[in-house]
């Protein structure tokens, strides 16, 4: 940026107010003693050593630059002042810009500190600030611009930087690129496309081709959601680096063909609007390649896939947010150059690999550089690191891929390490650094180069690797069919989780070539590491899984090596290596039970007491050591279940504790095997056996002999931790063998017990698959026009200088304000709850049953002094009580089932029977019902018949109604019949009422009358009991409300307010669509669009038009629905099913009418849906609503105007 303070003379760049700093601020100064890097404060004087010979670059790779030499404050000052004193702005390198480093006031942009408070960008103020005018400061809307599109669909534009911008490249490049605009303007680039299909034939086209520039170097930062911080630690890191490689005065390379810079391209690649920081995208627009309002989120209708930003820019910012800049008189060795900056900002996330896709298949293709650096964001290249990668392609033609050494970010002073997490993380790069890389690199297939920090040769990598590689990419799904990711198994798209896996071999195996891999450790990346339980797990979930399917994918296609052009050496090498990934394949799948083994075996070998070979228990003594090795052993086992019970149902993040107890356990337990192995490899030395005072052959022997296994574990202790120990001193870097080598052995079995377990219990989890952008939804559109030739153009706000320059003093201000972290809410949700709970259950559940079973089938419990029985007998006692306890409970349940017995046939006998009037009245409802239900079937069936089926179904209906019509007589009858109230023989008992009703007298003998007719007795008394039984009804009659008459009270009354009259429809079914049809009919509104209706009847005619307009507009009635709408339709359409509220909502719409229901004590209006409708209404139809009206139910009836 060109601020210039009041006094500065330099009037080249003080030509426009708005990029000057106002006077006395200093929000964009380094703090004081303050720097990125730590442990180069002292060296803020010292100039940046050169270890590389410049005369021209060598075969070999050049020594490592000591750490102590390098330093992100090289962009600050180049003489140290004292410390006592406030350093000047940015040292001399940039005095030029500030009279001679003048100390500046502190009054800044009206701030009162040093630094500016955080401005929170919120999402929504981001979205204001991309539409036309939607900048802050209340900018006003100018005149418009037509731009032109490329090849009538391609929207790419050149936008005018600020003016800061602008005026902070320094004059020698300014000057030699005046004609091309390079550092005048930004090129905005709305790709509408596939990235297969970004090419000069459609159109696309980047500035470094324009110009003809050959791209040597095309450095890759992918990125997803990191913070500011993390973001300018890698570009400001790039930056330098891209110093280093045009500082190179005598190089055979760099300096023929054109400038050095113009050789490298540094592409940004964004996973999407919605999880970038947009405080990052401040840091992009601070330098120039980012502007506020210009994004266009379609061009014509057709979305856009990526935004595609471009300039040449000087500036950078630090992770402290200093803004770096050149200085406009001087050029010293720690200027930064020109850097060309490509920013691809996708719109919607759709995964690492598609970034890659776009990188390699979009930029590469156009680009064509020899040799491509990824690195992802967060992670900071080390000093000349860039270089170092470059030079190993440069001197190694068959070199295909590179990786430098990544090791962890530890923290001032390496405070982080006292963290075990991130020290075992930090000891595990540094052993693969020193032990692994380099062996795979003299086989010369490196099995991963980590997409954080690696390279590859970009001609090397065409064609069959990258399609093998963009396999995994989802957005490829629809094209490649079955060979995509939605065909492949749940084995390949784990083996697409390390996809970098996949590209290694494929680039080795690579049909007739014979590219090779190798590591080169003077390239150095520092990189963040996970520092919690939950998240060190998920990530090496994917690592894990990825890795193993890779590796298995490696070995099943190894036979793919003899195509390639490799000579016989160097195939004999990978047939060695084959045979050792073999083998490390087999010891991963069962290093579960070799943990577990070791263990044990160890716990034994050092606790067992043996009183004949006068050996005791260590270190607890006979009795106690043997109690505590089968506690630690039973607890072992348990928390191994433990883990598949957390990794089966339950995410990290929701069992925090668990999983940190669970590496607490497993840390103590490790922790004790190696005192218990110290103890064991010191006693073997020590016993009288094995002294060495004698001949240390027999000594060594014995070992092997009399205590082999004592040797076998000597010798493994020695093969493993002691050549780490002398790997590390080669290597002279042994420093984590004393900070970090203690955690790694205490908790090395967590990476087996836990992670391991947790990743295999997840293998199903492979999350792809694109998520939406609702950010994208916001973002203006660009509508295509025509201009005066009648070709393509959009239409858009043209900015005014003062206005871009404006809005770009307050995008500083977010850019370089005080980063303030947001802490992750890692609070379990509900479903974590849920889960948590349910995990308790299965665990208290589970480990009380095996309690149970350990205590009575052990043996060993009597060292606990729970039991001296043996094992066998209290089986047999457990055994006895299991068979007494379920006697007892099932003779409980038999005495119950007794009780029940007993009180059902009690209440029988003291139950009253129903009358036989009740039974009837119940069975003649069911009757009616029945009837209308045939009915109903009748009509439907009489409808639907053809001519020719007529006949068939007439006798088909008649048999229905006479069958229904037997069997509901049959029905009856059996009821009569069994309200007889005496059989055949049934006489009248003792002192009743003789048929001749004459009485009997005791002791007097009546003449023998005839003989009764009892059918008629019964008939009489069964008219009896019915005449009894219709009075007892209608008493209750008269007792209870009359529901009909005050309806049809309460109707007549408001009939007769509205002046209505009610006409009478037919109640079979069809009342409400015939009442529509009758009132329709009265105001000569046509009931349907044709003309003539044939011979259909009206209100067959009216249920499908309430239909149709159901099927047209199936969300205003699907959700109130029990069944689906589309079969509820036709069930309305052609039969006779009853029709309701949703009918008539439907047919006030469809006939635009308002349909007033006038039913017992108020009257409703159905008003006609207003959306999407055109005309007016058609006024107002009146139906008549009967609940008890009628004995079949519901009744509509139409009501018409008096006269």
């Amino acid at each position: 940026m060109a601020y210039n303070p009041p006094g500065n003379n330099n009037n080249e760049y003080d030509g426009h107010r708005l990029q000057d700093l106002p006077a006395g601020s200093t929000y964009h100064l380094p703090p004081v003693d303050q720097d990125d890097d730590e442990s180069q404060r002292h060296l803020l004087g010292q100039a940046p050593g050169h270890h590389y010979d410049q005369d021209r670059l060598g075969a070999h790779t050049p020594p490592t630059r000591p750490v102590s030499a390098y330093s992100l404050t090289e962009s600050y000052t180049t003489s140290a002042p004292p410390m006592t004193q406030t350093p000047q702005p940015y040292g001399n390198e940039y005095a030029g810009a500030f009279g001679g480093g003048q100390q500046l006031e502190d009054t800044g942009f009206g701030f009162g500190t040093p630094r500016p408070a955080s401005t929170v960008d919120s999402e929504e103020s981001w979205l204001r600030r991309q539409q036309p005018g939607g900048a802050p400061g209340g900018l006003k809307r100018y005149a418009t611009r037509k731009v032109k599109l490329v090849q009538g669909s391609v929207l790419s534009v050149d936008y005018p930087v600020p003016s800061a911008i602008k005026n902070s490249v320094q004059p020698k490049y300014s000057d030699t690129e005046s004609g091309t605009g390079e550092f005048v303007n930004m090129r905005y680039t709305a790709a509408t496309c596939d990235p297969n299909d970004f090419t000069l034939k459609n159109g696309y086209d980047l500035r470094p081709r324009m110009y003809n520039r050959h791209t040597e170097l095309l450095i890759a930062i992918t990125y997803y959601n990191e913070d500011k911080v993390l973001f300018a630690r890698t570009l400001h890191g790039v930056m330098q680096n891209i110093r280093d490689i045009v500082n190179l005065k005598k190089s055979t390379f760099w300096n023929k063909g054109g400038p050095a810079w113009q050789k490298i391209v540094v592409c940004f690649v964004f996973d999407g609007i919605d999880k970038a920081d947009k405080q990052t995208l401040d840091v992009l627009a601070t330098i120039g390649v980012f502007q506020d309002g210009i994004i266009k989120k379609e061009v014509n209708g057709k979305e856009t896939v990526a935004h595609i930003f471009e300039y040449t820019t000087q500036l950078s910012v630090t992770p402290n947010q200093q803004l770096i800049r050149p200085s406009p008189t001087e050029d010293t060795p720690q200027t930064l150059p020109p850097v060309q900056m490509i920013f691809c900002l996708k719109q919607k996330n759709s995964k690492k690999i598609n970034s890659h896709r776009w990188l390699f298949n979009a930029f590469g293709r156009i680009l064509n550089p020899e040799v491509c650096i990824l690195l992802d964001a967060g992670t900071k290249p080390g000093a000349k690191s860039l270089l170092a990668l470059w030079e190993g392609f440069y001197n190694d033609k068959d070199l295909g891929g590179a990786c430098g050494e990544i090791h962890a970010m530890l923290g001032k002073g390496g405070k982080k390490l006292l963290n075990p997490l991130v020290a075992v993380q930090n000891f595990e790069y540094k052993i693969s650094n020193i032990l692994d890389k380099p062996l795979e690199s003299s086989f010369g297939y490196v099995s991963v180069l980590p997409g954080a920090f690696s390279a590859y040769r970009f001609r090397a990598i065409m064609g069959r690797p990258l399609e093998q590689y963009f396999h995994g990419d989802h957005t490829l799904s629809k094209i490649l069919g079955k060979k995509g990711i939605e065909g492949m198994n749940i084995f390949k798209k784990n083996m697409f989780l390390a996809e970098d896996r996949i590209l290694c071999f494929e680039l080795v195996a690579k049909a007739g070539s014979k590219w090779h891999l190798t590591y080169i450790k003077a390239a150095k990346g520092e990189t963040d590491v996970p520092e919690g339980a939950p998240e060190f797990i998920s990530q090496r979930r994917r690592w894990l899984n990825g890795s193993f399917a890779a590796s298995l994918y490696s070995l099943m296609h190894f036979g793919r090596m003899y195509k390639s052009g490799h000579n016989i050496i160097r195939m004999f090498f990978f047939h060695l290596q084959l045979i050792y990934n073999i083998a490390n394949v087999l010891f991963t799948w069962f290093s579960l039970a070799s943990y577990y083994l070791t263990t044990t075996v160890i716990m034994d070998l050092v606790g067992q007491p043996d009183k004949a070979n006068d050996k005791h228990g260590w270190p607890f003594g006979d009795t106690a050591t043997p109690i505590v090795n089968i506690i630690l052993q039973y607890l072992y086992i348990a928390f191994v279940i433990l883990q598949f019970i957390l990794a089966l149902g339950n995410r990290p993040k929701g069992t925090k504790w668990q999983y940190i107890s669970s590496f607490a356990l497993f840390g103590f337990i490790q922790f004790y095997i190696i005192i218990l192995s110290i103890y064991l490899v010191v006693n073997a030395f020590t016993n009288d056996a094995n002294k060495l005072s004698g001949d240390a052959g027999d000594a060594l022997k014995s070992l092997f002999t009399t205590n082999s296994e004592v040797g076998i574990i000597i010798v493994a202790l020695l093969a493993t931790f002691g050549l780490y120990y002398i790997a590390s001193f080669l290597y002279l870097d042994p420093w984590h063998m004393f900070h970090s080598f203690p955690s790694y052995l205490i908790l090395a079995s967590t990476y087996i017990n836990i992670l391991n377990v947790y990743a295999f219990n997840n293998w199903h989890d492979v999350s792809w698959g694109t998520k939406g952008s609702d950010k994208a939804e916001a973002l203006p559109a660009a509508q295509v026009v025509k201009d005066e030739k009648g070709e393509a153009a959009i239409e858009e706000v043209e900015k005014p200088q003062e206005d871009i320059d404006s809005q770009f003093e307050q995008t500083v201000k977010r850019a370089l304000s005080p980063f303030k972290s947001v802490p992750e809410d890692d609070k379990p949700d509900l479903e974590d709850s849920y889960k948590s709970f349910r995990t308790s259950l299965v665990i208290t559940w589970l480990f009380t049953n095996i309690a149970l079973i350990i205590g009575v089938t052990s043996g060993s419990l009597s060292v606990f002094g729970i039991g001296v029985e043996p094992a066998s007998d209290r089986t047999a006692k457990y055994f006895k009580f299991l068979l007494i306890a379920t006697a007892v409970l099932s003779l409980v349940r038999f005495i119950g089932c007794l009780w029940f017995l007993d009180s059902i046939v009690e209440s029988s006998q003291s139950s009253i029977v129903l009358t036989p009037m009740e039974t009837l009245e119940a069975i003649q409802a069911r009757h009616r019902k029945e009837q209308r239900d045939l009915q109903a079937r009748i009509t439907s069936k009489k409808k639907n018949a053809t001519k020719k089926t007529r006949k068939g179904v007439n006798d088909e209906c008649a048999a229905l109604e006479r069958e229904l019509k037997e069997r509901q007589q049959l029905e009856l009858d059996a009821v009569d019949g069994d309200g007889d109230g005496d059989g055949e023989g049934g006489e009248e008992p003792d002192g009743a009422e003789a048929g001749n009703g004459t009485d009997t007298a005791a002791g007097t003998t009546q003449p023998q009358g005839k003989k009764r007719n009892r059918q008629k007795d019964r008939l009489a008394r069964r008219a009896a009991e019915r005449e009894e039984a219709a009075d007892a009804a209608a008493q209750e009659a008269q007792n209870m409300t009359d529901h009909r008459g005050l309806e049809r009270a309460s109707l007549e009354a408001t009939f007769s307010a509205h002046g209505l009259v009610e006409h009478e429809i037919r109640p079979d079914g069809h009342c409400l669509f015939s009442a529509v049809a009758d009132q329709l009919a009265q105001r000569d509104i046509p009931i349907s669009a044709a003309s003539d209706n044939g011979e259909i009847p009206p209100y067959r005619v009216v249920r499908g038009v309430a239909t149709e307009y159901m099927g047209a507009h199936p969300d205003d009635f699907a959700p109130f629905l029990d069944e689906p709408l589309a079969t509820y339709v036709p069930k309305i359409r052609d039969g006779a099913e009853w029709g309701g509220q949703l009918e008539l909502l439907a047919l006030a719409s469809a006939y635009r009418v308002e349909i007033k229901v006038v039913q017992n004590g108020r009257t409703e209006s159905i008003l006609p849906s207003t959306r999407g409708e055109e005309g007016e209404g058609k006024g107002a139809i009146w139906l008549a609503y009967y609940r008890h009206g009628y004995g079949l139910g519901e009744h509509y009836n139409s009501l018409r105007k008096k006269g």
